[in-house]
């Protein structure tokens, strides 16, 4: 066991350092969760490891039993770390964070918020990242909205999982009471969990729901009898959100949901973080997919004003 303790040590501190080599900048800018887990498995590598060149009896028996059940959950946990380890945000999102005299760009630890400087609209917007993507990624994508006059506020979700920041909706209409009407959306995993906000608050009687903006996504269940109005904007070469998934979430949205299809593009192209594992080739530039989603985002919201 004491071979055993020291190579899971090992392992630890490569994954440790794998982690932070390759996503150092969104650990730093992302929800604390990530480098909590990072600095505990650090600290844990480092005293397991000490621990095992000290002299002492075999373990045998339940603490032998013991033992290979910790073993065996380190495991777990640094493939948890491995998997969980962030897509990091490059450019041009990153430049997209820089405050001007139109828009101010707000970074806390657990969100990001781009207000407009001037003549901001009373609707806002959450946007919910996919899955273990750094928030930032989505600047350059949303940012046009925060030039037309939106607040819109980005969460940055524990571990990068949506389903883990199921009250950010809440939590972004506290503390904005100024504005009268909210848009959710989400880019993947993030598009379905702004589903589920857009049917737990449509209609609410104070600053409800009025839109759902999915970016490559479907919502989980039934939603065909929803009042907000949807838009669904998918790429034509997703390898992920396929085109066969978003035809068939038409079924599950209400009747009157627009569908924007991307020609050529691909599911890391609504926001700046690289290339996915699993996703198409793009026949467009991602500048080009960029400008198409975000005027087609614009044209939607400002639909919303005359409904």
């Amino acid at each position: 066991m004491r071979i055993l303790t020291r190579l899971l040590s090992v392992a630890a501190l490569v994954v440790v350092g794998w982690a932070c080599l390759m996503s150092w900048p969104a650990i730093v800018h992302g929800h604390p969760a990530y480098a909590v887990m990072l600095a505990l498995t650090l600290v844990v590598a480092l005293l397991a490891g000490a621990l095992s060149f000290r002299a002492g009896e075999p373990r045998r028996g339940w603490r032998l039993a013991l033992s290979v059940v910790a073993a065996l959950l380190a495991v777990v946990w640094l493939v948890a770390l491995w998997w969980l380890r962030p897509f990091a945000a490059v450019e041009p999102a990153l430049s997209a964070l820089e405050s001007t005299s139109t828009v101010v760009v707000t970074e806390t630890a657990t969100a990001i918020l781009m207000q407009p400087g001037l003549d901001p609209l009373d609707t806002g917007i959450v946007f919910q990242p996919g899955a273990r993507v750094d928030a930032r990624a989505y600047a350059a994508v949303l940012r046009p909205l925060a030039d037309a006059g939106y607040t819109v506020v980005v969460p940055k979700q524990p571990l990068g999982i949506a389903f883990l920041a199921t009250n950010a909706f809440e939590g972004a209409r506290d503390a904005h009471p100024e504005i009268a009407r909210w848009v959710v959306g989400g880019h993947s995993l993030g598009g379905t969990v702004a589903s589920m906000d857009a049917a737990e608050h449509d209609g609410d009687g104070g600053a409800p729901v009025t839109g759902l903006m999915l970016y490559a996504s479907y919502p989980a269940s039934d939603l065909s009898g929803l009042s907000s109005a949807v838009l669904s904007v998918s790429g034509t070469l997703d390898g992920l959100a396929t085109p066969a998934d978003i035809e068939a979430s038409r079924a599950d949205l209400p009747p009157g949901a627009e569908f924007a299809a991307i020609e050529g593009a691909v599911h890391s192209f609504f926001g700046d973080y690289g290339p996915q594992p699993g996703d198409g080739v793009p026949t467009i530039t991602h500048d080009d997919a960029r400008s198409q989603i975000g005027q087609v985002s614009l044209e939607y919201l400002r639909s919303l004003e005359s409904r």
